[in-house]
């Protein structure tokens, strides 16, 4: 299917155009542009949305499944978010992950950016554990948790 426009995609969702318009300039929901720069969003992430919206889920769930995928882990700490970049350079990477409206950076390695395919707009989690942030996916993608690569974390806008 074709690209929603904001307006459209605020109906869907049952919220006010303004709400949404205010969502997509804070980063909160993904957009792709048109030639004219105009924002367009993907029946998926309208799908990723309508489900933070159900007042019927728990929050938790989404936690639990994770914890299945990442249960080699001892860190508890996750925080929730999409890959806003990825920059290579040599045998280390930054990947800059949007966590609502903050942006948190790690650095890790180009090998484990490689194993976990991360790619700009992939929904990620941050696993903070004391002077560490690690980036993983969860286990729906089929990754094995061995290939979770961290280094020391630079900083956190």
């Amino acid at each position: 299917m074709a690209p929603l426009t904001i307006r459209a995609a605020a109906e869907r969702l049952g919220v006010g155009y303004s709400t949404f318009k205010r969502w997509v300039h804070a980063g909160r929901v993904r957009t792709v542009r048109t030639e004219g720069g105009h924002h367009r969003v993907s029946e998926a992430e309208l799908d990723r949305l309508a489900a933070h919206q159900q007042p019927d889920a728990k929050p938790h769930d989404r936690v639990s499944e994770d914890d299945e995928g990442l249960a080699g882990l001892s860190a508890r700490n996750r925080l929730h978010g999409f890959i806003d970049e990825v920059r290579i350079d040599g045998l280390l990477a930054q990947v800059r992950l949007r966590v609502g409206d903050q942006s948190l950076t790690a650095v890790i390695t180009a090998d484990a950016v490689k194993s976990l395919k991360l790619r700009r707009g992939d929904d990620a989690i941050a696993v903070i554990k004391s002077t560490e942030v690690m980036i993983a996916r969860s286990a729906e993608r089929k990754i094995p948790s061995q290939h979770v690569g961290s280094r020391r974390s630079t900083r956190r806008r």
